[in-house]
């Protein structure tokens, strides 16, 4: 579906701030950006030095300091400026996984769609079908939003999610699950964990084609 097509049957767009109100949010973990970039994979791929592109089939994880990255196939890009682009395709019941620690102990974001793009120099995570994301705090699910495409900067913790085809709701609908501060099961956020908040979005950028 091209990005016009999805922002025309999108039902709602939307941003989620994990920042209290006067008080300066917790980050994803700060030293992540500093660490190095490794790769595995079971099945193996291809190196194009020329290009600086390498393609990893089966198993791919990528991980960088708390940040991991699960798909069943990548595309890692390295550009001139020495920061990389990363596209993960997952497979039918197996979905392109993500995890990051945050800045606040104990808590991570998580997040699963049928294909994910890592772009390191903006430094965000973008969701692309049947995307949801999650701020965990151990085992528990704090909060979570689904939709067609997620888009997460990991810098600001800002959270882009528009609706329509390849939303895991009926009729396309972006669905947000949040707990309250007092809920027994949640534990009420301190000053140090922030909560979620909604904010008006100007919008999405347009989808990358996976390679």
């Amino acid at each position: 579906m091209t990005a016009t097509g999805l922002r025309a049957s999108a039902l709602l767009c939307l941003s989620l701030s994990m920042g209290l109100i006067g008080m300066n949010p917790a980050h994803a973990a700060r030293d992540d950006a500093n660490k190095p970039l490794s790769v595995s994979a079971d099945k193996g791929g291809r190196l194009d030095v020329v290009r600086q592109r390498t393609e990893l089939n089966g198993n791919v994880v990528l991980s960088r300091g708390s940040m991991q990255l699960k798909a069943e196939r990548m595309d890692i890009q390295e550009g001139a400026d020495g920061f990389y682009l990363a596209y993960a395709q997952g497979e039918t019941g197996k979905p392109v996984s993500f995890r990051q620690d945050r800045d606040v102990p104990g808590e991570s974001i998580q997040g699963y769609a049928d294909q994910l793009e890592y772009d390191g120099r903006a430094d965000t995570v973008r969701f692309i079908g049947n995307a949801v994301v999650r701020r965990m705090r151990g085992s528990l699910v704090v909060d979570e939003v689904s939709g067609a495409v997620i888009v997460y900067d990991n810098r600001t913790e800002v959270f882009g999610v528009e609706g329509g085809q390849g939303a895991l709701q009926p009729n396309g609908r972006v669905r947000l699950v949040m707990s309250p501060r007092g809920s027994a099961s949640a534990p009420a956020p301190t000053a140090s964990t922030p909560a979620l908040q909604l904010q008006p979005s100007p919008g999405l950028q347009p989808l990358r084609k996976m390679p």
